[in-house]
């Protein structure tokens, strides 16, 4: 094996790129169970990818055949419903794994100086899982993916001028047909998995030159190396320390993982709905339409800007501006401090606010705006309005407040003071 190895290595880089980018990289040594998340992000794009491989041995990308395919898949294809499955509960759980992952990052400052470059890269992974994620849910052609992707679709259309025109350019039609169909396959099966694969490399490789953060907010490369290890004072090699670390993390992963999977793998209408076990009919408007719960929150924001003129442009630009404020994030914070264990009281309460307004949107995009009634006529600032839109306001209110004020309330929040060492 030595001598293989050392054939593969006179030609390849092989031993140096394992031990720069894990076997010899040196991390943080007192990362908690919330760094378990980037590397179980990695394992649900994996699995994702070669459970959908196989998927696309059997689906067909035509209107009039690809329901009865995933129907064959579930039914008659050998071992079929188990992939399906796989791939759809890994659709929910890669976003509940990114958005843990991102709220780490905001509590432990990762975005701060000088890992912007890898934040950036992230939220960018996350606009492309989105798109994934949009493309992917027309292919089961389903009521719910026909009639989703054409409320979604339609919201380009409310942009002024060239909106009519950028519907129809993204369609391929003048509505959803076989010919959307088609490209959204193209694009969820070609093109975003391989944007996808390079983003997350280039995420790691800054991620590895500028060193891991850890709970503390403490630069690791800045502590002089201890004599005896060469090492700096609290940092230690990933492999085989945290290698033994994540795999805990995967078992317990993949543990719930499957309890899902095997028993609840529509979670109750939230992973797959109702009526996208119906085969899409153009002529048939379910009573209710709403995106995936992962895109819930930005849904929510949509509905609670009122129309203008009868267009929904506005609302447009709010669920566009909610998603990319993310990339502002890193010049946004000017605390002293990067980590909550020693920040003050006033980030610690916007935080949570921002965590509850963007859950409590979530189900508010799920539920229909009348699922809390109406106010009582003529209420100032309300008139008649339904009492889920009007919190859909104010929660949307507080969710911008959350960046935007950050400048200021960061700047003047009570710190504590860092230590030199990491604590554990």
């Amino acid at each position: 094996m030595d001598k293989i190895l050392n054939w593969i290595d006179d030609r390849f880089p092989l031993t140096a790129l394992w031990e720069s980018q894990w076997g010899k990289y040196v991390a943080p040594k007192n990362f908690n169970f919330w760094y378990y998340f980037g590397s179980l992000a990695a394992l649900v794009l994996v699995l994702q990818i070669l459970t959908g491989i196989f998927l696309t041995m059997n689906y067909k990308p035509d209107a009039a055949k690809a329901f009865e395919s995933v129907e064959y898949i579930m039914r008659d294809v050998n071992g079929g419903w188990i992939i399906r499955y796989m791939h759809s509960t890994g659709a929910s759980m890669f976003f509940v794994v990114v958005y843990l992952h991102m709220f780490r990052g905001l509590m432990y400052g990762s975005y701060r100086k000088p890992r912007e470059l890898t934040w950036i890269f992230g939220c960018i992974i996350y606009l492309a899982l989105m798109g994934e994620a949009f493309f992917g849910y027309l292919l089961p052609w389903g009521q719910m993916s026909y009639w989703g992707a054409q409320v979604i679709v339609n919201l380009f259309s409310a942009v002024p001028i060239v909106g009519e025109d950028l519907g129809i350019w993204i369609r391929g039609d003048y509505t959803i047909s076989d010919i959307t169909l088609n490209r959204f396959f193209a694009f969820h099966v070609i093109a975003v998995p391989l944007v996808l694969v390079g983003l997350v490399a280039a995420h790691l490789m800054a991620l590895h030159e500028t060193g891991s953060n850890n709970p503390d907010g403490i630069e690791i490369k800045k502590q002089p190396k201890d004599p005896a290890t060469g090492l700096p004072l609290d940092g230690i090699y990933s492999h085989p320390y945290y290698s033994v670390k994540d795999i805990m993390g995967v078992v317990v992963f993949l543990a719930v993982f499957s309890v899902i999977m095997f028993f609840v793998p529509d979670m109750g209408g939230y992973f797959l709905e109702a009526n996208n076990f119906v085969p899409a009919d153009p002529l048939k408007t379910p009573v209710h339409i709403a995106p995936v719960w992962y895109f819930t929150p930005y849904y929510a924001m949509l509905r609670a800007v009122p129309s203008l003129f009868g267009s929904q442009f506005w609302g447009v630009v709010v669920m566009g501006a909610a998603v990319m404020i993310f990339f502002a994030l890193p010049w946004l914070d000017r605390g002293a401090v990067k980590s909550i264990r020693y920040r003050g009281p006033t980030y610690k309460a916007w935080l949570a606010a921002f965590v509850v307004s963007f859950l409590v949107l979530g189900y508010l995009g799920v539920v229909p705006v009348t699922v809390w009634g109406q106010f009582p006529e003529n209420w100032p600032l309300v008139g008649t309005a339904d009492c889920a839109t009007v919190v859909s306001r104010v929660l949307t209110v507080v969710y911008f407040l959350f960046f935007l004020l950050m400048p200021w309330y960061t700047a003047r929040d009570r710190t504590k003071p860092v230590p030199e060492r990491v604590t554990g």
